[in-house]
């Protein structure tokens, strides 16, 4: 109840920020962003739009890749209408396919930009089961599984751009409390849901890619700090955005029951804040593996802290995104 009373209000925990906070306002702190490439996935509209437009301000450099280049563009031209002198680059990505994650990792490549920051923010929740073109369920696809091949990807990037620079690397994932929902074994749910449409529930599937979300942070943590890279990589909750919710009738039961759930809801420059909170902030400095929300740290569910699990999803992941033809995921068969 505590927490809820905190929440509603907007009381500042021990970052200093809370609930109500800006993605403007966590970052004054940051300084001067102009020696920072950052990748943001899911930057056309929404929470990534708005961090794309907050770290433009501060003087990151920005690449904005997207399934659609027209989204793109508009969102660049968003961007620069506010800060003209903002040095933006547009691309194609498609995080469903990771075909399409390859082509993507290449181009940025061909550019030879530095990367020292990288936004896995984009997301979706997929009301029909769908299957991705390389055979897997599509929310989970998308969420986590194009991300983790991104990742996987830019990661030598990234740790070569902080060896060079000096600046200390920092990978942020988006995922959501709603990770928390999910419960037993993901493997072989995510099988189950793969092979038979029959058993997927949708918000069952969200939660499970955003358990993921959780646990790649988890292990990716515990993998840097063994390489020793000056790099970090933390999780976070954004919180519920603030939307136009459907109203059937008037009425003064139903003008109340709006009134309260726009209470617990977020605008878009609050749900922000979290992402760019840990993206730039000097206090999340070695600061590696944890979960934040409201701008500060929190507790993950009881199996999105499992080690175990995170390693055993890392390695189904390795099967997954391999290019090794012997090396398939097999929802028939999924038991790892």
């Amino acid at each position: 109840m505590l927490e809820t009373v905190k929440y509603l209000i907007g009381s500042a925990g021990a970052s200093g920020y809370g609930s109500k906070s800006t993605a403007e306002q966590v970052t004054e702190s940051c300084g001067d962003l102009s020696s920072i490439t950052a990748i943001i996935t899911g930057a056309t509209s929404g929470i990534g739009a708005e961090t794309a437009l907050v770290l433009a301000k501060r003087g990151a450099r920005l690449v904005l890749p997207a399934r659609s280049l027209k989204a793109a563009e508009e969102a660049k031209a968003r961007i620069v209408s506010e800060c003209p002198e903002s040095e933006i680059f547009v691309m194609s990505l498609d995080l469903s396919s990771l075909t399409s994650v390859r082509n993507f990792v290449s181009e940025f490549e061909s550019l030879d930009l530095p990367l020292s920051l990288l936004i896995n923010n984009a997301g979706k929740f997929t009301h029909e089961h769908a299957i991705s073109e390389d055979g897997v369920e599509m929310t989970f696809a998308t969420n986590y599984l194009g991300h983790f091949l991104l990742t996987k990807l830019l990661l030598n990037r990234l740790i070569e751009t902080a060896k060079q620079t000096g600046v200390q690397g920092r990978l942020v994932n988006v995922s959501s409390s709603i990770h928390g929902w999910f419960s037993g074994d993901l493997i072989r749910y995510l099988g189950l849901i793969t092979r038979d449409k029959s058993h997927y529930d949708a918000t069952r599937a969200y939660a499970l890619s955003k358990l993921a979300n959780v646990l790649h942070t988890k292990e990716l943590a515990w993998r840097l700090k063994q390489m020793e890279a000056n790099v970090t990589v933390n999780c976070v909750h954004p919180g519920i955005v603030r939307t136009r919710l459907t109203r059937e009738r008037e009425g003064f039961v139903t003008d109340l029951v709006f009134f309260l759930a726009s209470k617990l809801l977020k605008t878009i420059p609050q749900a922000a804040a979290t992402t760019c909170y840990v993206a730039t902030h000097p206090r999340l400095l070695n600061v590696s593996g944890k979960y934040f929300a409201d701008c500060n740290e929190a507790t993950t569910s009881k199996l999105g802290s499992n080690s175990s699990e995170a390693a055993r999803l890392w390695s189904t992941s390795e099967i997954m995104v391999s290019r090794d033809p012997k090396a398939v995921f097999n929802p028939l068969n999924a038991l790892f």
